[in-house]
């Protein structure tokens, strides 16, 4: 990890100043890079619309072209452009080039398979907040008749006897490995029941986005998802859903700093348990036919009790941002993270900055989780009002990254906070906002 010296890219922060303003949220990091990956199943010109300017974005867009895609992407109106008429296998070091940079690779394995009958990936990359593992991916893949090939450098994935629908149980209703059986699956031979898949917007989004391209897709109540193979598949136009983490992400910006700001583009569908945590400590909000406004009505913010849960359980990603919050919350908030062991590291500097914030190792909540009895902090109780005061930070991943902003924002003085081109990964124009609210910044 860098130096607070070494890291060259930084924002300085004044603090203690309410944010105030609007702007718009375009399309969600969690679902635009991988319906990228979408558009090689199908020969031709595939459109994507209200794509965000992110560096996730442009880390797929890379990879794509790598394959043999041509992308044309007008970032003023959001417009993407991703021509796989020509898929190819491309020389194993240029991929490396970009090992590292993302986890989006793994999920390139069926549709390369489909198209090319094998595939390369790298070793995978990515934030820090815990086991993230690939396993589900593979194993997923071998049910489907693939091969996995395990090298030095990253994993090569062979069908030679064709790919055949599958009945796959997955252990734990992973976002990721959901989606490749997703992308896998739709143009295997014959059908995939899979159970326990995870249901995300973001998941039910990219089901449209196939079922567009031609995909016999069908959904039960009890997270399983059937899938019937077809031939082929055409190119598909959609609009992308609105990036509801961002949403949040800002909502406990306004919070924490007394603020009030309208996010145009916010969905009140995509927000439900959010915005029920966000007024129960204490938070308001108006909900209007372009977006949502978020504010701190005055008073105190109230403690709570929170675990975080796959959907539609309060988002892992929406935690760090409301952690913030919670520090200005009166009395002991209660909070137990289920779905990244070690998502809750980034609360260290936190402290640093004035809050009160011990982390466990047991599971402080209703629900015994995985990590139970594993030795991993994975539990906080937040005692608060704390004030925060400025400091020099490091980021440690994406959403832990924009915390720290959040920190920096309510805090009094200056911080000056580190490695902040990790929030570009999934943070559209976050400097450019954060001075449209009236923050700060230098």
């Amino acid at each position: 990890m860098l130096k607070l010296h070494e890291a060259g890219d930084f924002i300085s922060i004044t603090g203690d100043i309410p944010l105030n303003g609007e702007f718009t949220v375009r399309g969600a990091k969690n679902f635009v890079s991988k319906v990228m990956v979408a558009a090689i199943l199908a020969p031709g010109k595939s459109v994507l619309m209200n794509v965000p300017k992110i560096r996730d974005v442009q880390i797929v867009s890379s990879l794509l072209r790598l394959h043999g895609c041509a992308i044309e992407y007008d970032e003023e109106n959001g417009v993407l452009e991703i021509d796989a008429s020509q898929v190819v296998q491309p020389e194993i070091a240029d991929v490396e080039t970009l090992a590292g940079s993302s986890r989006i690779p793994i999920l390139f394995c069926g549709p390369l398979l489909h198209r090319l009958k094998s595939a390369f990936i790298p070793n995978l990359g990515g934030c820090v907040i815990g086991g993230r593992p690939v396993d589900f991916h593979f194993e997923a893949l071998r049910r489907f008749g693939a091969e996995i090939d395990v090298q030095e450098d990253g994993v090569k994935i062979t069908a030679p006897n064709g790919l055949k629908g599958a009945k796959i149980n997955l252990p734990y209703p992973s976002v990721g490995a959901t989606e490749q059986v997703l992308l896998t699956a739709v143009c295997v031979d014959g059908k995939t029941e899979l159970s326990n898949a995870a249901v995300e917007p973001e998941i039910l989004n990219e089901i449209d986005v196939l079922q567009k391209m031609g995909a016999i897709i069908s959904i039960d109540t009890d997270r399983t998802i059937h899938i019937e193979g077809v031939k082929s598949l055409r190119p598909y136009e959609h609009i992308a859903l609105t990036d509801r983490i961002e949403v949040g992400s800002w909502a406990c910006a306004a919070l924490a700093t007394h603020g009030d700001v309208f996010l145009r583009g916010a969905k009140q569908s995509h927000m439900t348990t959010f915005l029920n945590t966000f007024r129960k400590i204490g938070g308001e909000f108006d909900i209007h036919d372009d977006g949502i406004r978020f504010y701190h009505p005055g008073g105190k913010l109230n403690p709570i009790a929170l675990e975080t849960d796959v959907h539609p359980g309060f988002a892992t990603d929406w935690q760090q941002p409301l952690v913030v919050a919670l520090t200005q919350a009166h009395g002991l908030s209660i909070l137990h993270e289920t779905v990244y062991e070690e998502r809750l590291g980034f609360t260290k500097a936190l402290t640093r900055m004035g809050a009160s914030i011990q982390r466990y190792k047991e599971c402080l909540g209703p629900t015994k989780c995985r990590f139970n009895e594993r030795n991993f902090e994975h539990s906080a109780v937040i005692s608060g009002p704390t004030k925060l005061h400025g400091a020099n930070i490091l980021v440690p991943d994406l959403r832990g990254g924009f915390s720290y902003l959040i920190a920096s924002l309510a805090a009094e003085g200056e911080s000056k906070v580190y490695g902040i081109s990790l929030i570009d990964r999934g943070y559209e124009f976050f400097r450019e906002k954060l001075t449209a609210l009236g923050a700060n910044i230098g």
